[in-house]
């Protein structure tokens, strides 16, 4: 029998896992030794504070590989000798390691554990932007920036997974508190890496002193590994000790049961038989996500990679620039926490998606017509359009009835996305060096837009993916 995800994930401190013990029984159904409770108990309060500490620590870090970047590309095509294609390049980076590292995420996380990979991640984000600031040339720059980059993409997939193992009921307050702490990793990167560089003498410093920071979120995930990996989710503990006394411990430091293991359906069949069998490409929902997600990314690394440049091209100095795309970032703080809470108490989220489209408008009509007279508004507005992204993030756990759909769902819906996004950011470099300006790259950027709101629309609608495959 597997193991009753439904109801263990209910909340940090459910019952006992229940493991096989012959017909009929489970070893949760065995009296349990007194004292047990509080045994219990005590690790789960504490495995669930690691993992909001964990949760927390590792969005700060998703973003400042990207910002930091994007705050000193001039500097850096000027160290390394970039052309404005080559730069347009490195601004689809992350679209391109998004797709292909994202798609892994699940396998990953189903054989060594969500914790284990996301550890992993911010592993590698760390020794990334360690490397590249001192890389010889562009190609080790690019390979560095890719390490850190994948254990973003693991990381990006797997904390929708996190949130909704751990914390199935509050998945809207948990995904407002990731996107916050997202956006405000996000908004001090850009705000205080130019500053930094100047204090430490030069750009390369100031893009590696971000690997502290990385370095610092590897921490409250290494219990949690070395947890579960003496008894790993899914498997059957029967025959060990009494469930009250060690099994539940490990369980509950590891987390609640894995995507793997969801609760049985209707004559015996599990849950994840289901789900596993989800072709998840015949759900239009699913698609009308994906493509929202893409879209989204698109503006969200045109922005972060090129904003700041845009500016300083309308003759708005650096450091400006540099606190112009930290007020873009910074929206996203509050908002970041507010979208989410209110999008997952909505039916249909598309009047919030048509809402925050139009603010996206509005701010590239700004850069157009007057990008350095109205620079603290169009800033704004466009910090307004980015928060499509914790939007979408909860929409992407509200759209999957299952902790194994939403795992397929979001590994679907950010690979796809983010293969989506790839040509974006590069075709805005492409179209700025052979036009001289930025009107047409304006102009694209603003041109993406109309479709965004149209599939964002659609995926808002209340509906699940399981259905809609099945069907």
């Amino acid at each position: 029998m597997g193991l009753m995800s439904g109801e263990e994930t209910r909340t940090a401190t459910s019952a006992p896992i229940r493991a096989a013990d012959g017909p009929g029984r489970s070893t949760g159904d065995r009296p349990r030794p007194r004292g047990a409770a509080s045994v219990t108990a005590a690790p789960r309060a504490w495995a669930t504070r690691l993992v909001v500490a964990g949760i927390v620590l590792s969005a700060l870090n998703l973003r400042p590989a990207i910002t930091s970047l994007g705050a000193l590309l001039e500097d850096v095509r000027d160290g390394l000798g970039m052309s404005g294609s080559v730069a347009g390049l490195l601004t689809s980076v992350p679209s391109l390691c998004f797709a292909l590292f994202g798609v892994m995420a699940p396998r990953l996380a189903r054989r060594f554990g969500p914790a284990a990979v996301v550890c992993a991640g911010m592993v590698a984000i760390t020794a990334g932007l360690l490397i590249r600031p001192y890389a010889g040339g562009t190609p080790v720059f690019l390979v560095a920036s890719a390490l850190a980059l994948m254990g973003i993409a693991v990381s990006n997939v797997l904390m929708p997974v996190i949130v909704k193992r751990w914390f199935p009921d509050r998945v809207g307050s948990m995904t407002g508190l990731y996107s916050m702490a997202l956006a405000l990793g996000t908004s001090v990167a850009a705000a205080v890496t130019v500053p930094v560089a100047d204090a430490l003498g030069g750009w390369r410093p100031g893009l590696a002193v971000w690997a502290a920071l990385a370095a610092a979120a590897v921490l409250p995930w290494l219990p949690l590994v070395r947890d579960r990996g003496r008894t790993p989710a899914g498997r059957s503990v029967a025959g060990t000790a009494p469930a009250g006394e060690e099994q539940a411990p490990a369980q509950a430091a590891s987390g609640p049961a894995g995507p793997e293991e969801t609760p049985e359906g209707p004559g015996g069949t599990s849950a994840h038989a289901e789900t596993a069998r989800l072709r998840i490409t015949r759900s239009r929902t699913a698609w009308a996500l994906a493509v929202f997600f893409g879209l989204q990314a698109t503006a969200a690394y045109i922005t972060m990679g090129w904003m700041a440049q845009i500016f300083r091209d309308a003759g708005v100095p650096a450091g400006t620039s540099g606190l112009l795309l930290a007020l873009t970032m910074v929206v996203g703080v509050p908002l970041g926490f507010v979208i989410p809470r209110v999008a997952g108490r909505l039916p249909h989220q598309g009047p919030v998606v048509v809402l925050i489209g139009l603010c996206g408008l509005a701010g590239y009509a700004g850069l157009y017509f007057a990008p350095e007279g109205g620079a603290w508004l169009w800033a704004l507005l466009l910090g307004i359009s980015n928060c499509a992204f914790p939007l979408a993030l909860t929409m992407v756990g509200m759209r999957a009835r299952t902790g194994a759909g939403v795992a397929q769902l979001s590994a679907f819906a950010q690979s796809t996305g983010y293969l989506i996004s790839i040509p974006g950011p590069l075709l805005v470099g492409v179209l700025y060096q052979h036009s001289g300006g930025w009107g047409l790259p304006i102009a694209l950027m603003a041109a993406l837009m109309v479709p965004q709101i149209v599939v964002g629309f659609l995926a808002g609608r209340n509906r699940v993916v399981e259905d809609e495959a099945a069907a």
